[in-house]
């Protein structure tokens, strides 16, 4: 995994993953949905291109083309922050104390900085998309999550609704979000994984 690797700002596009603390399933909790794709609309704003993405209970996975002179980890950092501040928010307006206090408890003092509660694992997956066998292999880890293991979330992966599953497979516009297919955007060619 990808960890606290910075990916430099030269853009290309990126497969990211970032999970809920704990795999809390705050996002199915808080009905996040509707902040994520506002958040997809803005990095459309921006100049960035969401190729494919799955948002699932506990964690999200998506593939971003990112345009030179931006960098993919301030991306994510800042998507993860205004979501956790939008994930406390709802939790306090339906009540659910408990989960503010579980999260509230994962905070060290130590490291706390200003974080008060703890949304997001600390890390995220971030990889640079190298060639046209990783990109097809992430569009079917991407699309396969909710159809699979312990999720089991759609019996087809083009019925997930939240998901760019049908745009790929049955050409479907997504109503959420403003894909981009994966063939119109070049992606940086490199060697390096990490």
């Amino acid at each position: 995994m990808a960890t606290h690797f910075h990916q430099g700002n030269s853009g290309g596009l990126f497969f990211c993953t970032a999970t809920c603390w704990d795999w809390l399933p705050l996002i199915e909790a808080t009905q996040l949905f509707d902040h994520l794709y506002e958040w997809m609309a803005l990095m459309h704003e921006k100049g960035c291109r969401m190729t494919c993405y799955v948002l699932m209970p506990n964690h999200i996975h998506f593939m971003l083309f990112v345009p030179e002179g931006m960098t993919i980890n301030s991306i994510l950092a800042n998507m993860k922050r205004f979501a956790a501040y939008e994930v406390v928010k709802r939790l306090r307006t339906s009540g659910s104390s408990d989960l503010l206090v579980r999260l509230a408890d994962q905070v060290s003092l130590a490291a706390s900085g200003s974080h008060k509660h703890r949304v997001w694992r600390v890390s995220s997956d971030i990889k640079l998309c190298y060639s046209p066998w990783f990109v097809q292999q992430k569009i079917g880890y991407i699309h396969g999550n909710p159809v699979r293991g312990k999720w089991m979330l759609a019996d087809d992966a083009s019925l997930y609704p939240h998901s760019s599953a049908a745009f790929y497979m049955e050409g479907k516009e997504d109503k959420n979000v403003q894909l981009v297919h994966v063939s119109e955007v070049n992606f940086r060619a490199s060697t390096s994984t990490t």
